[in-house]
């Protein structure tokens, strides 16, 4: 206890040393205004990328395209090679990936069979992309923008119009739910929460944007600090994935779930019999 005791003392003396270090000395060199990076992580209207022989492309677009390419690559090769070597008994990634699969198959609520197939399938689906395309900002990824400067790619995200996507593209599994098992009933239900895609949009964007700016922050008010940016950096990325994850499937199996049941038929009223 005493060495463990010993070892963290030592740690945090080395991390405000290093904190003080940085304050006392500042950023060297040429740095990009707080205030413009900070309007650039929301708006992304000054580092511009050029793909394909098309410029000014958002950043945001670049990394959706990169997870989305890495997502289906992964499902593909687990489909082919992994998912056939199944058995009774299973190994170690066979158990993860059925952990994760029960899991968000019971944050969706499933409870009937007949809804099982597609509104587990996209719970999962959409989880494992917010989960995967938050935590791609922690990798670096380093794009060239048209300005010359050297920029790592956001969270897909981060970005208001991809945050916006996802929460239409939930309210349209919702309503199609509620079409299908409900008929008229599930479509009046639906409309009802109209401003349902809003409040999932901006929830979503908000708190990933959120911790893209306090990480901002702390890269530019602590430049010199090699624990810091790592420990602040890691903490909400991670915080807001696995957040934003569960909640989104929560709502979205709720709903989904609210607005597919049946309306229950109304019990008859029975006639009094009058006295002749």
């Amino acid at each position: 206890m005493k060495q463990h005791k010993k070892g963290l003392v030592v740690w945090l003396v080395i991390v405000a040393v290093l904190l003080v270090l940085s304050i006392a000395v500042g950023p060297s060199g040429e740095h990009e205004d707080v205030q413009i990076a900070m309007r650039d992580a929301v708006l992304h209207d000054v580092n511009r990328i050029s793909l394909f022989g098309i410029r000014d492309v958002n950043p945001a677009l670049i990394s959706a395209m990169t997870v989305s390419a890495i997502l289906l690559l992964a499902a593909l090769v687990i489909r082919v090679f992994v998912v056939p070597r199944f058995s009774l008994v299973p190994g170690r990634f066979q158990m993860a990936l059925e952990t994760v699969v029960g899991l968000l198959d019971g944050m969706a609520g499933v409870a009937e069979p007949g809804k099982r197939t597609f509104i587990g399938a996209y719970v999962f689906a959409a989880g494992v992309y917010i989960f995967c395309s938050t935590l791609f900002e922690l990798f670096g990824v380093q794009a060239v923008a048209t300005n010359g400067r050297s920029v790592a790619l956001p969270a897909p995200l981060s970005d208001v119009n991809a945050a916006i996507c996802m929460g239409c593209m939930s309210y349209l599994v919702i309503l199609f739910g509620g079409v299908s098992h409900a008929g008229l009933h599930g479509v009046k239900a639906t409309l009802k929460e109209f401003s349902l895609p809003i409040s999932m949009s901006f929830r979503l964007f908000g708190a990933l944007l959120s911790g893209l700016l306090v990480t901002e922050l702390v890269y530019h008010y602590a430049a010199l600090s090699y624990v810091l940016p790592v420990i602040v950096g890691v903490m909400f990325t991670l915080l807001h994935a696995l957040v934003q994850a569960y909640v989104l499937t929560m709502l979205v199996g709720m709903y989904y779930h609210e607005v597919s049941e049946k309306p229950k038929p109304k019990p008859k009223k029975e006639k009094r019999k009058t006295a002749a």
